[in-house]
C-alpha cells in the first residue's frame, strides 16, 4: 500500500552554510522581486543565486525554476524561483512540480526546502504546496518492465524558513490519498479486477479499521438493483458488487454523515455499443471515481476527521457478450424507476443510479460522488479542470473557491429541470441518456439527482482532467487523482454550509 515514510524536519530559520553543505539537493522559493526580499545577508549563496537570475535576465515573477550548482563541497543542485505572494494555488503548485522535477534524474534520498521573504501565513501555504509537490513526485506507482525500476529513494525532508506544530499532518494525508487513487488507477484491467479491487480494499479495511460490507450480484438482486445488475449481467464472472467501507471518529461526535460515492467500472469496452480502439484505450482508468472516493475516505481516516464517513464503491466491467444489456432494453432499478436504455456505454450513470438509491436511503447530510463519466464535460472545460453538479445552486460560488483554494479547480454547471425534455421517455419513467450531442455531462447529472433520496444535499463531480498528459498542478503522472485534495479542503474547511 501508498504509506508514507518520509520524515519532515522544520526550522524556523534559513539554513546555515553547513545545512546546505549536508543536502545536496534543495528547492528554494523567494519573495519577488528577489533583490529586495534579498537585499540584506540572510543566508548562504545568495549573491550568487542573485547572480544566476540577473545573467538570465529574469525581469519578471518566475513560471519555471531557475537551476544552479553551488560552489560548495557538495556541490548542492539547487531549483529556485521568485514569486509574489498572491500566486494563486494552481500556479504554485504548478511551480512546485517544476522545482521538484528539476531533482528527479539524481533520485535523493534527502531534500532541502527553503522559503523566504514572505510574512508566516504566506509561507506555511508556500510551504504546503512544495511539501505537496514533493509527496506526490515521490509515491511510487505501478510499472511491470523486465528492467530494474528506481524506486524513490527519498526519505527526509528538511524544511526551512517555516515551523508549523500541525507538521502538514493534512498534506502528508492528502498525499497519501492521491497516491493510493493513482497507483489503482494506473493498475492494468487484468491486474485490477472487481475481484482483485476488492482484496485491496480488504487490506485497507484491516489496515484502518473500516467497517466493510460487500453487496454482491445476490444481495443486489434481492434489493432490486436492476440498473447495476443490467451492467454486470455480462460479465463471465459474477464479481460485481457494491463496497461499502465506514469510518467512525475516534472521539464521539454528533456530526452528521458525508458519504462518498464511486464510479467503479474496471474496464469500459462501451458494451454492445462498442468503443471505437482510440476510444477504447485507456478505459482501465474508468474506475477513477472510485479509487477517487477511496482516496478521500483514506486521507480523513488518516487525519482523524471529526464526523463520520462512508465510502461507496461501485464495481464492475462493462462486458460485451451474449448477456449484455442493449439499447431498447427496459430495466427497473432499485427505488422503482424504470430506465430504457439507449446506449450500453452510458453504463456509469446505471451503476451510480442503484448506488446513489440506496446510499440517500441512509439520510446521509451530504453525498459527493465521483465518476469519469461523459466525454461532454471534458469537451465543455478540457482537462484542466473537472466539472461540478450540484442540488444545491447556493452552492455554486462555495465549489468554485474550493478549487481555488486548492487548486484543483472544478466548474459548476446547471442542473435546470428544463433539461429532462430530452431524456423523456414513451415507454419507460426516463431514457438512460440522450440521442442528441452536446449536453450529456448536464443530461446525466439530471438522470442522477433522480436517485438521490431525501432531499440530500449531493454534489456530482464529472472528472474531465482524471488524465492529462504531464501531468496537472503538483501532479508529475498522466493520472492525475484529481479530487482527493479538492474534497478533503472542501471539508475541512467548511465551504458548503
Amino acid at each position: 500500500m501508498n504509506k508514507i515514510s518520509i520524515k519532515l524536519q522544520q526550522k524556523e530559520s534559513p539554513p546555515t552554510e553547513k545545512n546546505i553543505d549536508a543536502i545536496s539537493n534543495w528547492l528554494m522559493l523567494f519573495a519577488y522581486p528577489m533583490e529586495k526580499a534579498t537585499k540584506k545577508p540572510c543566508f548562504p549563496f545568495q549573491e550568487k543565486l542573485l547572480k544566476r537570475q540577473q545573467e538570465l535576465g529574469l525581469k519578471t515573477v518566475d513560471t519555471s525554476p531557475v537551476v544552479i550548482d553551488l560552489p560548495n563541497k557538495n556541490s548542492s543542485h539547487v531549483s529556485y524561483a521568485a514569486i509574489e505572494a498572491s500566486i494563486s494555488s494552481f500556479q504554485l503548485l504548478t511551480l512546485a512540480r517544476k522545482l521538484v522535477a528539476a531533482h528527479s534524474p539524481t533520485n535523493p534520498a534527502q531534500l532541502g526546502l527553503f522559503v523566504y521573504g514572505f510574512n508566516k501565513v504566506e509561507s506555511e501555504r508556500i510551504a504546503e504546496a512544495l511539501i505537496s509537490a514533493t509527496l506526490a513526485a515521490a509515491a511510487d506507482m505501478p510499472k511491470f518492465k523486465t528492467e530494474k525500476q528506481t524506486i524513490s529513494r527519498l526519505s527526509k525532508l528538511s524544511l526551512y524558513g517555516v515551523r508549523v506544530n500541525h507538521g502538514f499532518k493534512e498534506s502528508f494525508a492528502i498525499a497519501e490519498g492521491n497516491a493510493l487513487t493513482r497507483r489503482l488507477s494506473i493498475l492494468p484491467p487484468n491486474k485490477l479486477t472487481p475481484t482483485e479491487y476488492l482484496k485491496e480494499v480488504k487490506e485497507l479495511a484491516r489496515e484502518n479499521k473500516w467497517k466493510l460490507e460487500f453487496y454482491d450480484e445476490p444481495i443486489l438482486k434481492k434489493k432490486k438493483a436492476g440498473a447495476f445488475l443490467a451492467v454486470s449481467q455480462a460479465s463471465p464472472k459474477a464479481d460485481s458488487g457494491i463496497v461499502r467501507l465506514r469510518y467512525t471518529p475516534k472521539i464521539s461526535t454528533k456530526g452528521k454523515k458525508v458519504f462518498l460515492i464511486g464510479k467503479g467500472i474496471c474496464y469500459d469496452t462501451g458494451g454492445v455499443n462498442l468503443k471505437p480502439a482510440n476510444y477504447m484505450y485507456g478505459m482501465h482508468e474508468d474506475m477513477q471515481g472510485s479509487a477517487v472516493a477511496l482516496g478521500v475516505f483514506l486521507a480523513l481516516t488518516k487525519i482523524n476527521f471529526n464526523r463520520p464517513v462512508e465510502c461507496w464503491m461501485a464495481l464492475a466491467v462493462n462486458h460485451i457478450g451474449p448477456k449484455a444489456y442493449k439499447p431498447n432494453d427496459v430495466i427497473t432499478a432499485s427505488d422503482g424507476t424504470t430506465i430504457e436504455i439507449i446506449h450500453s456505454d452510458a453504463e456509469g450513470r446505471m451503476v451510480l443510479s442503484d448506488t446513489l438509491a440506496l446510499a440517500s436511503k441512509e439520510k446521509p447530510s451530504l453525498i459527493i460522488d465521483y465518476a469519469t463519466l461523459t466525454g461532454a464535460c471534458m469537451y465543455s472545460i478540457g482537462t484542466s479542470y473537472s466539472g461540478v453538479f450540484t442540488n444545491k445552486k447556493e452552492w455554486h460560488a462555495d465549489l468554485i473557491k474550493a478549487g481555488e483554494d486548492s487548486g484543483e479547480r472544478v466548474w459548476p454547471f446547471p442542473l435546470d429541470e428544463d433539461f429532462d425534455h430530452m431524456i423523456k421517455s414513451d415507454i419507460a419513467d426516463i431514457k438512460q441518456c440522450s440521442q442528441e450531442s452536446g449536453v450529456d455531462h448536464i443530461l446525466a447529472s439530471r438522470f442522477l439527482q433522480r436517485f438521490v433520496k431525501n432531499n440530500t444535499p449531493w454534489v456530482h463531480m464529472d472528472l474531465s482532467s482524471s488524465n492529462k498528459k504531464g501531468g496537472l498542478a503538483h501532479i508529475p503522472t498522466d493520472t492525475i487523482g484529481f479530487g482527493v485534495r479538492y474534497s478533503v479542503n472542501l471539508l475541512l474547511n467548511n465551504y458548503l454550509k
